[in-house]
């Protein structure tokens, strides 16, 4: 088991992410965004010159957060856009030594209208079969997405994808509503989410948070360990189930990606409320006897 993290919550440059890192005592980043632009999207002399620092640090790089297939992405998007997505990830996991990426399955559309599942599963098979022909893991988040609707949508996602795999995000459930069930759809439960997926989870990611006030869609982000997720209980099972996979920290404590229109991000906060996390997730490990491992 090691610990990694989404260190563009903690700067957008490469170098501070990195510094951020080395303070938690970590030597792996989760690959999202450098100064604001996908790692998939990087221009080559941009990429390249990451890639050189990263190796000069020894930093690793086990899993790209990629744009495919994201909340962003409607169904009636061109696959096109999703083609390029792939064609520019490809090499430079090959790159980074990467062998894991996370998709999802394309944005909700209102509860109730067309959700357009067979493109989905269409879509995703080409995307699952393409990484695997180069020996990657596609992983689905458990977000805003067709996927994220209820465990059991994950589930299908499953049965309809062959040799797909899950990242189970700890904090995703707790603004979603279940709409497996019967209305109002209640929102749904980190643990009883984890519990029906869990086979086919092979990496983790870290949030922690309570459920939205009334009338707020957003939840109030926590410390981990604070929050309606369950995540001790999660963490326990998991050490239990001997998980040998990684834990991505994805904070948004400091709102990094919640931010009001026009409101920038105070990047100073952002980096010390990364590390606290970072350190936090150590010590729930440490309650349970669980030592992470460098990534190699």
């Amino acid at each position: 088991m090691y610990l990694t993290g989404f260190a563009d919550e903690a700067a957008q440059d490469l170098a501070t992410q990195i510094k951020a890192t080395k303070e938690i005592g970590w030597n792996a980043i989760s690959a999202r965004s450098i100064n604001g632009t996908s790692i998939h999207d990087l221009s080559e002399k941009d990429f390249n010159k990451a890639l050189k620092l990263l190796e000069k640090e020894e930093i690793r790089v086990p899993e790209i957060g990629s744009l495919i297939g994201n909340w962003g992405k409607k169904i009636t998007d061109d696959f096109d856009v999703t083609l390029g997505e792939i064609e520019r990830a490809i090499p430079r996991m090959k790159h980074l030594e990467t062998k894991i990426i996370r998709i999802m399955s394309y944005a909700q559309e209102r509860w109730g209208e067309e959700q357009h599942e067979e493109e989905r599963f269409k879509r995703l098979r080409v995307i699952q079969q393409r990484f695997a022909d180069e020996g990657f893991v596609v992983a689905h988040e458990n977000c805003a997405n067709w996927g994220g609707f209820s465990a059991k949508h994950s589930l299908r996602l499953i049965e309809e994808v062959p040799g797909l795999k899950l990242v189970f995000d700890t904090g995703n459930p707790i603004f979603q509503r279940d709409r497996s069930k019967s209305e109002p759809y209640p929102f749904q439960d980190a643990l009883g989410f984890y519990n029906d997926v869990k086979e086919h989870v092979v990496h983790i990611h870290i949030k922690d948070c309570r459920y939205p006030s009334v009338g707020e869609s957003e939840p109030d982000y926590t410390m981990p360990g604070e929050g309606d997720c369950h995540l001790q209980h999660i963490l326990r099972d998991l050490k239990a189930r001997r998980y040998d996979g990684g834990f991505a920290i994805e904070p948004h404590v400091a709102t990094v990606f919640h931010v009001q229109d026009g409101e920038a991000p105070n990047w100073e906060q952002c980096y010390k409320s990364y590390v606290e996390y970072g350190n936090r997730v150590e010590d729930l490990l440490e309650e349970i006897g669980w030592k992470p491992q460098p990534f190699e």
